[in-house]
């Protein structure tokens, strides 16, 4: 079966916050490239930009990623200030993730692998908190996976509403 081009503009914007593991990372990026969303990375980062192994994760996608790296969160939200457009995935968060109705062009945040979000986020942006029901047996699933759940979910609900409201087939 050959792969339709189902992804116009940019969908989505995926955000991690401190990202420690390179293979989420480079997973992620992958993911991104597939979607054709912006992966952005606050840092620090718990690898280098060029190691190996997140080259390795993203295979020959590297390239294709649209990328952006900021310095720490302030920085990136002055470049980025469509708060209204946020969606913050935490298990302290209160409502499901496909409960969220998501729109093309959303920012979507992931905290880092060990840690999650800043507190800032939690009581600040409570109300744009989603997480991913899970058993009590685990903390939490791990990042890449969690990504590609939110963001198959976006695209269910984006190109449900473009096909009911513009006649868009798939």
């Amino acid at each position: 079966m050959q792969n339709k081009d189902i992804m116009n503009d940019a969908f989505l914007n995926i955000v991690l916050f401190e990202p420690e593991i390179p293979y989420n990372t480079g997973n992620i990026g992958r993911l991104c490239v597939g979607m054709n969303s912006v992966l952005h990375l606050i840092e620090p980062l718990g690898f280098k930009i060029t190691d190996r192994l997140l080259k390795r994760a993203g295979l020959d996608y590297w390239d294709l990623l649209d990328l952006k790296i900021y310095g720490n969160l302030d920085e990136f939200f002055q470049k980025n200030d469509t708060r209204d457009r946020f969606y913050f995935a935490s298990t302290r968060a209160g409502k499901i993730y496909y409960q969220q109705s998501y729109s093309t062009g959303d920012y979507i945040m992931f905290g880092k692998e060990t840690a999650g979000l800043p507190e800032c986020i939690h009581t600040e942006h409570k109300e744009k908190g989603i997480f991913i029901p899970m058993s009590k047996n685990i903390r939490s699933l791990n990042l890449s996976n969690s990504v590609a759940v939110i963001m198959y979910e976006a695209f269910r609900q984006i190109k449900n509403t473009e096909k009911n409201t513009c006649s868009f087939v798939i």
